[in-house]
């Protein structure tokens, strides 16, 4: 018996009459090369797609998910996301469908006095997400940086606590021209100081008197990052929260600036 002699349960009628917002796959990995304005960067992502099922169908073809992952070699941007997004939604038969895609996103840094090179990573999730016919991508940055508290400087003889720090963006894109980098730069930039994968003794002695001198609350953070994207170039809206991965506390401090979108 092939697969056109068997039964379609999924297609068949359900009569409870509820609509279901989204139903796909989740945690799913996947091969992909991410393009940042040309620049090709081969990652590994972890996938959840999802589409909305009408009241009257008992279920989706979760199948279908997998094989179009697996059509062609998986090569996404913040530019074609969009047009991937709506593919899925037609191959499903649906009239909305989500696409996140989350992945490491590596950059080449130099250590900023002995230009030793290494790799940076950071957390990266692209959104497609299609609904009453019109298309939105949105995009998440998890960014590590060094914090410095001005109290314990002040407070203190000598030396001041510090810690790593995470700063989570969360926007809508407006301009698939956009570039990730260019935007992950500005918004570590708003850290007591950046952080690199390879550090030789100046290097460490740079940024220790960096952060020394560029002290931050979390709350210094979360308004300069918000400060540094109000009006930034494709940007729609965006949400910031930083968390301090406290070193002398047994909790982390966290502060959070919404800003909605047009």
């Amino acid at each position: 018996m092939n697969s056109h002699d068997m039964p379609d349960v999924q297609s068949s009628h359900d009569a409870r009459d509820i609509a279901i917002d989204q139903v796909g796959i989740k945690a799913i990995r996947h091969p992909m090369t991410f393009l940042d304005l040309g620049q090709e960067h081969a990652t590994v992502a972890e996938c959840q797609l999802t589409v909305g099922l009408p009241a009257d169908k008992k279920g989706t073809h979760m199948s279908r998910f997998v094989a179009l992952l697996n059509e062609g070699p998986l090569r996404l941007s913040v530019d074609n996301l969009a047009e991937w997004t709506e593919a899925m939604i037609d191959r499903l038969e649906a009239l909305s469908g989500e696409a996140h895609f989350s992945f490491p996103y590596f950059i080449a840094k130099d250590a900023p006095v002995s230009g030793q090179g290494a790799m940076m990573d950071y957390d990266v999730t692209l959104i497609g997400r299609v609904e009453h016919g019109r298309a939105h991508i949105g995009l998440k940055l998890v960014i590590p940086v060094t914090s410095l508290c001005p109290c314990s400087k002040e407070i203190s003889a000598y030396g001041a606590h510090n810690q790593r720090s995470h700063i989570t963006v969360e926007t809508e894109i407006s301009d698939p021209a956009l570039s990730l980098r260019d935007l992950i730069t500005a918004v570590e930039a708003e850290g007591s100081c950046p952080l690199w994968g390879l550090l030789k003794r100046p290097d460490e002695k740079y940024i220790t008197e960096y952060a020394f001198d560029n002290p931050k609350f979390v709350e210094d953070m979360v308004r300069d990052v918000a400060n540094a994207l109000e009006g930034y170039p494709g940007l729609n809206g965006f949400s910031i929260s930083v968390e301090n991965f406290e070193s002398i506390h047994n909790h982390s401090a966290w502060a959070v600036i919404h800003r909605p979108g047009r």
